[in-house]
């Protein structure tokens, strides 16, 4: 797990309308399920309601999407995705803050 990800997560969803956006790789039959587990285990109940899987994120609607990759259309999102591990962004720190900033 990467430092500050809960935190970072609870801090955001207080104050944006927060969607957990992954995917789930179609190789692993559990995959998904072990998701929506981990998200409801780590985050809680209102979280689990919150998880959207798809292999398209590009065609979610939103002001910003955090992701470290560019794939399953990421880098096509039609907010301002935001590249966490990038040198811009390089810890949920500095996303939080960034975010913030925007509220």
């Amino acid at each position: 797990m990467i430092d500050g990800a809960i935190e970072s997560f609870k801090l955001l969803s207080k104050n944006f309308d927060t969607y957990i956006l992954s995917t789930s790789p179609w190789e692993n039959p559990t995959a998904a399920s072990d998701k929506f587990a981990w998200v409801k285990k780590h985050l809680g109940d209102v979280a689990k309601k919150r998880l959207i899987l798809s292999h398209h994120k590009h065609l979610t609607h939103g002001d910003f999407l955090i992701d470290d990759r560019p794939n399953n259309g990421a880098s096509e999102f039609k907010g301002e995705w935001i590249q966490f591990g990038s040198s811009k962004f390089p810890n949920w720190k500095v996303v939080c803050n960034y975010l913030m900033e925007r509220k």
